[in-house]
């Protein structure tokens, strides 16, 4: 009866064992304990740190100090219409700060109601990046800020001149560019204005919890982002997404396995930086764009042909990692994606043109 009554117990014992790990394979979970080493220390907290860094508060520049009297120089051309010929269109119209540095549509509308050739890229934390434009045609936020006011599709201004022309009639601007530049005898010139609105876009900085977990503070991520984040280093993301602003660092071909029209359904195809440098090997290059705010500045691509946050992730798996993902892990590096939705300074975000 003794040998019969430990038979049961064991085949009752060999039941539960199995049932415990059909569950735990079947729905795999990952709690904190999956991400600490000894002395309770987030091991993935360890890895992150030595692939990405917190933002800084300011993105300052040697050759353009950040002053408060530029900022606020800076701030006012920002929102001002008068840097465009016809008065329609400000920086902040194409990349308005009240929606992450973007307007949301594939193509910006520009002074005369042509559309742009390319996705307007979020301003918020470009003054980190090492180019500026899809095709790093500008090296800094300066010179990347002057750029659109000479453009025939964009601002549509004819001449520097007659930019500086408009801003020496206002006593205003005369005031406060003289306080912004006090060495300067004739301050009211466009390379200051250049430096104005660069210095304002250096202070676009937008922090997250990510920021946050970067830092130090390992419960800044809930598991499941953990879970995200950690799958977003293994698929291999993190070649190009990586440093403070996830992105903006270097160039790559947008299509190392296939045509990147094929994937995105893009009606117009871009030869990318080659129009720039002409050289052979920039064909379908562009700058990688930076992943902070993603959540927000759909559509995406320098098309803005895709609208969906889980397409594009699928379609950058595909497109430049041969992978293709599951809906599983699509949503789950999404879910970590959105820690990277910061807060834009309240003050920028004011426009001193309306009440």
């Amino acid at each position: 009866m003794k040998k019969l009554a430990n038979f049961k117990f064991l085949k009752m014992a060999t039941v539960v064992v199995i049932m415990i790990i059909s569950i735990v394979g079947c729905k795999p979970k990952l709690s904190t304990n999956d991400f600490t080493v000894d002395g309770g220390i987030d091991s993935l907290q360890i890895t992150a740190s030595g692939i990405f860094q917190a933002l800084p508060t300011v993105a300052d520049s040697k050759e353009n100090p950040v002053t408060p009297e530029k900022i606020a120089l800076g701030k006012l051309l920002y929102y001002d219409t008068k840097l465009s010929m016809k008065g329609n269109n400000s920086c902040n119209s194409c990349h308005n700060l009240s929606t992450f540095g973007v307007d949301n549509k594939s193509f910006s509308v520009g002074d005369d109601g042509l559309n742009g050739g390319r996705n307007s890229p979020t301003v918020l934390n470009a003054a980190l990046h090492a180019t500026q434009f899809w095709d790093g045609r500008a090296k800094d936020v300066e010179e990347q800020a002057g750029m659109p006011i000479m453009n025939p599709v964009e601002m549509h201004m004819p001449s520097k001149a007659l930019m500086e022309d408009r801003l020496k009639k206002d006593e205003n601007y005369n005031k406060l560019f003289a306080a912004a530049f006090p060495n300067d005898k004739n301050a009211v010139n466009y390379g200051n204005l250049e430096k104005a609105i660069g210095a304002f876009e250096r202070t676009l900085m937008t922090p997250s919890k990510f920021d946050e977990f970067i830092a130090g503070k390992a419960n800044a991520l809930s598991t499941e982002e953990k879970v995200g984040l950690s799958l977003f280093i293994k698929t291999g993301c993190t070649t190009c997404h990586a440093g403070v602003v996830l992105g903006g660092q270097m160039f790559q071909k947008f299509g190392l396995y296939g045509n990147y029209w094929d994937l995105t359904k893009s009606s117009k195809v871009d030869s990318g930086r080659i129009t720039i440098t002409k050289s052979a090997s920039d064909l379908y290059v562009f700058k990688v764009p930076s992943l902070r705010n993603i959540e927000k500045t759909a559509p995406y691509f320098h098309d803005g042909s895709v609208a969906s946050l889980q397409d594009a992730i699928s379609i950058m798996a595909k497109a430049e990692l041969n992978k293709t993902l599951t809906s599983d892990e699509v949503k789950s590096i999404e879910l970590f994606l959105k820690t990277l939705t910061g807060k834009v300074p309240e003050d920028a975000m004011k426009n001193p043109f309306t009440k």
